[in-house]
């Protein structure tokens, strides 16, 4: 609470004389209550004088510091300074001012004794008292604002840069950007033929040539299903503000009842073309690495996403499994080691992948290679205690990982990209040599310094992919638990195959049942106690519906949380119309989320607008210092931004 000087106003003056001008009118009635009234205005007229020279000593003590502070100028220089001044006393209470400042700042009228927050942006002054400045809008003007520390206070000075800031504000609305556009599902409607492939890519290009008359920017045709854009910021600035309504009349065009789609990467307030078209090529490569269907922009080094309503394009090819299970045979052969390593809270496809590429490597390439692995954490103890009561000792701990690590170690990061969701981030750092392969679509954090970084956001699981990195990895033979640990991580994210099964998801399969995978046996691996049973219909129980989807908030927090609320938000699925679900739990001394879907609403979307991420139909998020209702208000506040758009 601030402390105020007290001075006489011209209001306390005039109650004086009333009072003793009422004193005087009632003396001849009641003599008693004129002396008192008299004496009451005598003593106010004694404090006005005691507390008006109190704060005359109050200005001057900090009008004289701020004079010393500054070279020990005369005031009435002060006053003509060129730009406006104000000093505000130890309080924050403005005790002086000089012409410029009432003539700029407050339209001529005087403000001593008022805050001065409102004059340094609703800040307090001493946070930014002595920095290097700061800007702020005021009375339609832009000023530069300088504070200092004076003994008795602050000296803050204006400096109006109005005229450069908005020239610098029109150069950079008229600095050009270069806009990537890439073509999704070209390939797709290609299977078509050719008259109706030729329709649909010139129905496309028609809109393209439209949007770019609209926004007056150049449009130039490029090779592989790629468009290129030149326009100004302030098209984009609009184009922003409006959510890229181009994705919505791409989607218009269909056949076969599929819909095109088209991806964007943009480069913005960059000082060259040659700049922007780089960080475009950037943002280009994380809207398709999100799934396509989206605008991602890049401005400095942070990205900003558009759209992403629709499921990503399976590609039917395997040429680039092919290629991509070459390399990791290549790099594993140069290592000395190799590590498999998933993300925190392991679930079954991160170990049931895991489980299937650690005898590849060990049998197969003939290098040592062990799982990293929390146990007491992980959400696959069924299949973790599977395996080592099979003699398996594919297992250790992070801690056991970093007592063996040399330069030419291998690491090999499966269904995550993200550094700070590894089983063990320190590891991660140590060692030189990374591959990545992961299914859920691209976050900004990724580990970006991947000898491989194999990211297939269309694929089911990360068990799918590395089932089918098996089959080109020289003579591979799997066992019945290798490909039931597979069959497993696949059916989790599934849904027991029901959303993101392709072609090639049953392939998988198929090749998994062919090596001994039972899929009874793989089916007892998700049972669960009876207690979490209960749990879980508690959950599902205790669920609300708002616009279409289930949310439940978890009574406190139990050891296995984690697993039930996960299973309590694929089983809300399952309720009529519910195209989302979402469980709040309490763990380890935050709030999280999981998130489920098939595809009506995309949960990533959601859960990124919390901080959190993962795939369309699956996502978490964790947040802190929030109490589970607190986090429901936000969950919904997520919900009503992903539907609106």
């Amino acid at each position: 609470m601030k402390r105020r000087v007290w001075t006489s106003a011209p209001w306390l003056i005039i109650s004086i004389c009333i009072i003793f001008g009422m004193a005087i009118a009632v003396y001849r009635f009641e003599p008693l209550i004129s002396f008192i009234g008299g004496g009451v205005a005598i003593v106010l007229l004694v404090l006005s004088i005691i507390f008006r020279s109190r704060y005359r000593r109050y200005v001057t003590r900090t009008l004289d510091s701020a004079l010393n502070s500054i070279g020990k100028v005369e005031k009435n220089y002060l006053d003509r300074f060129k730009v406006p001044v104000a000093l505000a006393g130890k309080y924050g209470d403005i005790v002086w001012s000089n012409s410029r400042f009432k003539k700029q700042l407050c339209s001529g009228r005087d403000p001593s004794n008022e805050d001065i927050s409102p004059y340094i942006g609703a800040k307090e002054i001493g946070s930014v008292a002595d920095s290097d400045g700061f800007e702020i809008d005021f009375n339609g003007k832009h000023f530069l604002v300088l504070c200092t520390s004076v003994d008795e206070g602050y000296a803050c000075f204006y400096i109006d840069n109005t005229d450069y800031f908005f020239i610098y504000k029109k150069y950079l609305e008229t600095q050009k950007s270069v806009a990537l556009i890439s073509f999704d599902n070209q390939d797709e409607f290609s299977n078509d033929s050719e008259e109706e492939s030729a329709r649909v890519l010139l129905a496309l290009e028609t809109k393209l040539l439209h949007f770019a008359d609209e926004n007056k920017a150049l449009f130039k045709t490029l090779p592989s299903n790629k468009y290129m854009m030149i326009l100004d910021n302030s098209a984009l600035d609009k184009l922003i503000a409006d959510k890229f309504p181009i994705l919505k009349e791409i989607r218009t065009i269909k056949f076969n009842n599929r819909e095109a789609t088209v991806s964007i990467g943009i480069g913005m307030y960059c000082e060259t073309l040659v700049e922007s078209e780089t960080k475009a090529r950037k943002a280009l490569d994380m809207a398709l690495g999100r799934g396509g269907d989206q605008v991602a922009v890049m401005k400095d080094d942070t990205y900003e996403f558009f759209g992403g309503v629709s499921a990503g394009i399976e590609k039917m090819s395997k040429v680039r499994s092919r290629v991509i299970a070459t390399s990791i045979a290549r790099v594993v052969s140069e290592a000395d080691r190799v590590y498999i390593m998933g993300h925190r809270f392991s679930d079954l496809d991160c170990v049931g992948a895991a489980v299937g590429l650690q005898p590849v490597i060990e049998n197969v390439l003939k290098k040592q290679c062990r799982i990293v692995l929390n146990r007491g954490s992980s959400m696959a103890k069924r299949l973790v205690s599977l395996v080592e009561n099979s003699g398996s000792r594919m297992f250790i701990t992070p801690d056991e990982a970093l007592k063996n690590i040399s330069g030419k170690t291998l690491i090999i990061v499966v269904d995550t990209h993200i550094r700070d969701m590894v089983e063990s981030p320190e590891l991660l750092s140590k060692c030189s040599h990374v591959v990545v392969i992961d299914h859920h679509r691209k976050m900004v954090n990724y580990i970006d310094d991947a000898v491989i970084f194999y990211h297939e956001p269309t694929a089911s699981s990360a068990s799918e992919m590395v089932a089918e990195l098996i089959t080109y990895i020289g003579d591979a033979k799997i066992s019945k638990l290798q490909a039931e640990a597979l069959l497993s991580g696949i059916m989790l994210d599934t849904k027991n195959f029901v959303v993101r099964t392709g072609v090639r998801t049953f392939e998988a399969a198929a090749f998994l049942r062919k090596h001994g995978a039972d899929t009874v046996e793989t089916k007892e691996l998700f049972a669960g106690s009876l207690e979490n049973y209960k749990q879980k219909y508690k959950l599902v129980n205790n669920a609300e519906i708002y616009h279409d989807c289930a949310i439940s908030i978890a009574d406190g927090e139990s050891e296995n949380i984690r697993v039930v609320a996960a299973q309590a938000a694929d089983e809300l699925l399952s309720v009529e119309n519910v195209v989302a679900s979402f469980v709040v739990f309490e763990n380890n001394g935050g709030i999280n989320i999981s998130a489920r879907s098939y595809g009506k609403l995309n949960v990533q979307l959601v859960m990124e607008n919390l901080g959190g991420g993962g795939h369309q139909n699956m996502a978490a998020a964790q947040l802190k210092g929030l109490s589970p209702e607190e986090t429901k208000q936000k969950l919904i506040t997520a919900i009503d931004s992903v539907i609106q758009e």
